[in-house]
């Protein structure tokens, strides 16, 4: 178990206790665990990509250490939509428990299912559509519809003996969805008729005035940023953003050009969604990235993972010529998608390395390729108003986000006392109407790094942004065992240090003479000599350099 800053009492009967396990002061691995009755319900289960000041990491988990222990007390995972901060750490919580059951829409589980299949998991499913209710032990779910930028998400509506909690998963209110599904105010209205205890909302855009615009006025731009292309065109997006895959086919098919889909993850998951109806495939359109090199510049585009500025994705492999298609004057690139918090940099270098190589670059700051799949101010005052609930909970957002999402629930006329600014492992317990806030777990982050999962700390991260920033120093010195004397070396090599390692001619005599030193006053240890060497390297190199590099001394006693 996690240490907790504040012990939550035990759990009384009759009563619900909500712990987020992420996705609160951030943007990404949204999971939240509800308990009644000793069972355990799980809403979402996703990751975090990591940010430049976490080099080498993948992913980053939810905590799961709270549940650990009690994983056969899980009734099942509910995944509200199909992004990989809701469903991405699925088959890291299934390798501790590979039967627990997960439930979600068509496309959510075709898409988990097909990452678990390279995890080589076979889960146990229900699909569920809007409308529809099922009971998991104590828990009775109800599905509700909401609009996103990924087809079929789905908010849950929780019952159980303690109260009603609604939890919107993300969702935005686009009155002319491209697929026709909105988000269902009318079923909203009767749960806040009903009466709902605890309203669980996304935050991400609460800081955002008025309303998201609609996805519809995207298809139009892309068609005229396409038709004007005189060369090749690249559009970039999250590999599960099926509506806008759609609109480029359309947008393509439209200027008469077909479509390569490049990077494994968008042609996985736009397989799934074409082979499921989500996903209308115009006759003839797409082509194998391969055979796309002998069209003529002017009728292909190019469908691609990498708006974030992922460095491995294909959108920055190409801005660094390290792709096959390679970027030359008169390309457009379009990046299709928002920039979640975090990516900024790794974005603007990407798109500066393609404007480099002589490509036109259109994005979100230039013209509307993308809109948000998040409510903004107008659309979460509409919900808080038409569901009228007793409490309110904000989620999915960083700081910022959630307390505008809190202020807005207040200025609807919901007491502060009954909004919650939690934290990750924030405990919250509802009976009757009346939350409290009970306990605080310490939460630690989760790395996977390559195969290993939790194995890489804080404390390596800090080590390789040293090697990175600051560089590395060994030094090899073999030393008398009775006088102290050095008979080899000392050896000094450097990498990222200094271009040529007789920059440390200076210290070498320095470094002699304070081992000298300490073999007169009795040191004989190999270790004492190690600090010596390290503390009189690293006064130096900080004093005439003033940099703080890694420090590796080994010491031979001969």
């Amino acid at each position: 178990m996690p240490h907790a800053i504040e012990d939550a009492p035990a759990l009384e009967p009759g009563t619900l206790r909500v712990t987020p396990l992420g996705g609160i002061g951030e943007v990404g691995r949204n999971m939240a665990v509800f308990e009644f009755d000793g069972k355990l319900l799980i809403v979402d289960c996703g990751v975090l990509f990591p940010e430049e000041h976490q080099p080498g990491v993948d992913l980053i988990l939810p905590d799961f250490s709270p549940i650990r222990d009690r994983l056969d007390d899980v009734v099942g995972v509910v995944l509200t939509h199909g992004h990989e901060d809701h469903i991405g750490a699925v088959p890291y919580l299934l390798r501790l428990r590979a039967d627990i059951p997960l439930i979600g829409s068509q496309l959510t589980l075709a898409l988990i299912e097909a990452k678990l299949k390279e995890h080589r998991i076979s889960p146990y499913t229900l699909a569920v559509k809007e409308g529809q209710r099922e009971r998991l032990a104590p828990f009775d779910l109800e599905f509700v519809a909401v609009n996103h930028s990924i087809p079929d998400a789905l908010a849950v509506a929780i019952r159980t003996p303690a109260g009603l909690v609604l939890h919107t998963g993300d969702f935005k209110m686009d009155q002319l969805p491209l697929d026709g599904r909105i988000t269902d105010l009318r079923a909203f209205a009767r749960l806040g008729e009903e009466g709902v205890d605890l309203f669980m909302t996304d935050s991400t855009n609460a800081d955002v005035p008025g309303f998201t615009p609609v996805e519809r006025e995207i298809g139009n731009v892309l068609e005229s940023v396409i038709a004007k292309a005189p060369r090749r065109v690249i559009v970039a997006s999250f590999s599960s953003h099926v509506h806008r895959v759609q609109q480029v086919l359309d947008a393509a098919h439209a200027n008469g050009r077909r479509v390569a889909l490049l990077g494994r993850s968008m042609v996985r998951n736009m397989g799934i969604a074409a082979e499921l109806g989500y996903l209308k495939v115009p006759e003839g359109i797409l082509i194998d990235h391969r055979k796309a090199a002998d069209l003529p510049d002017d009728r292909i585009v190019y469908m691609s993972t990498g708006s974030q500025g992922e460095p491995m994705a294909v959108l920055a492999r190409m801005a660094n010529l390290e792709h096959q298609v390679e970027i030359g004057e008169g390309d457009t690139v379009i990046l299709a998608s928002s920039l979640i918090p975090g990516n900024e940099n790794a974005v603007y270098r990407v798109i500066n390395g393609l404007t480099a190589l002589g490509a036109n670059v259109v994005h979100k700051g230039n013209a509307r390729v993308h809109v948000s799949g998040h409510a903004a101010a107008g659309e979460l005052l509409y919900c808080y108003n038409i569901v009228r609930p007793k409490n309110v909970m904000p989620v999915h957002g960083e700081a910022r986000h959630l307390v505008a999402n809190q202020r807005l629930a207040i200025e609807t006329g919901i007491p502060v006392e009954n909004t919650v600014l939690a934290e990750n492992g924030t405990v919250i317990d509802l009976k009757d109407g009346v939350i409290r806030v009970v306990g605080q777990l310490d939460l630690g982050e989760v790395y996977v790094d390559g195969s290993t999962v939790g194995e890489i700390t804080d404390a390596d991260l800090k080590d390789r942004r040293i090697l990175a920033e600051e560089g590395f120093i060994s030094i090899f010195v073999a030393v008398d065992a009775q006088t102290g004397k050095v008979v080899v070396g000392p050896e000094i090599h450097a990498r990222g240090f200094a271009p040529d390692d007789s920059v440390f001619d200076d210290v070498i005599p320095q470094l002699v003479r304070a081992l000298s030193e300490a073999a007169e006053n009795g040191t004989r240890d190999s270790h004492a000599y190690s600090q010596i060497v390290r503390r009189t390297v690293g006064r130096w190199v900080n004093t005439q350099h003033r940099r703080r590099p890694m420090i590796v001394p080994v010491v031979v006693i001969a």
